[in-house]
């Protein structure tokens, strides 16, 4: 099979990725095709004068996903789905990604523990092994759901330092825009991605709820167009908060280090 080049790692790049692998796995057998996951709800635009004390709420929020384990499910309409479970103190995670499309069903697993990041992408990196990748070659943003310095796929800390206009919709709940040129690294919300959204990506509107601990509970992002083509939202869910996050190292029998054809496929150098 020919893979063909993949440009970032955008919500562009993750239908790309599907398509360059539509037909054939690994193995060179035809997968199924299945939606993973459902439409998330629109954020609605904010208007109005900005709150102080809502973006300090919102501050601390952000600042909570750093101190304890979480589960994130992060979608992007019917076919992008991601499931991760992050221990942000211990510098390390597991994510699964779930691609759909109508000729394609794609699977990319990845690991974090410390500054190495390993991952499993059919019809891209060696079957049966864990490919070390050097984020450092990628493109700027690009993301598998997790990678050194950012554990958190939603990345949702970094998104919230760059809101503005941000209002108290209820006891639990907010809104306003981001600015997507500084907070790339969301999964899904790469450079390449946030290029194509011209000046819209620098008033995105954005809704976050938080639960009974002041945590966060759920972010939703209304993706502008790109390039003319419209986006679904980005939904994460943050639940299962203190949960075990047991993530070993591969066996070094199991790891390979990313030949430069893989680097080249993902867009990087």
């Amino acid at each position: 099979m020919r893979t063909r080049r993949l440009a970032g790692l955008g919500l562009g790049l993750m239908g790309t990725v599907a398509l360059a692998v539509a037909g054939c796995t690994a193995d060179g057998t035809t997968p199924g095709a299945t939606n993973t996951s459902s439409q998330s709800p629109s954020a609605p635009a904010s208007s109005g004068a900005a709150d102080p004390a809502a973006a300090a709420a919102l501050g601390r929020a952000a600042a909570a996903l750093g101190n304890q384990s979480f589960k994130a499910t992060l979608t992007a309409g019917p076919g992008v789905k991601l499931i991760g479970l992050v221990d942000p103190q211990a510098g390390k995670g597991s994510s699964t990604v779930d691609l759909s499309g109508p000729n394609a069903n794609l699977q990319i697993k990845s690991l974090l523990i410390d500054q190495d990041v390993y991952v499993q992408i059919p019809g891209v990196t060696k079957a049966g092994t864990w490919t070390h990748l050097d984020v450092t070659r990628l493109p700027e943003g690009s993301n598998f759901g997790l990678r050194p310095g950012q554990v958190d796929p939603g990345n949702t800390a970094q998104a919230l330092s760059s809101a503005t206009d941000v209002q108290q919709v209820d006891s639990r709940s907010y809104k306003g825009t981001l600015d997507l040129t500084k907070a790339l690294g969301i999964t899904g919300v790469d450079k390449v991605t946030v290029d194509g959204m011209g000046a819209a990506a620098q008033s995105v509107p954005f809704t976050v709820g938080l639960d009974d601990q002041g945590r966060p509970a759920e972010m939703t992002i209304q993706i502008p167009p790109v390039n003319g083509k419209q986006n679904p939202p980005v939904d994460v869910l943050y639940t299962e908060y203190g949960t075990t996050v047991d993530v070993q190292r591969p066996a070094a029998s199991q790891i390979t280090e990313a030949p430069a054809n893989v680097y080249t496929t993902l867009g990087g150098r």
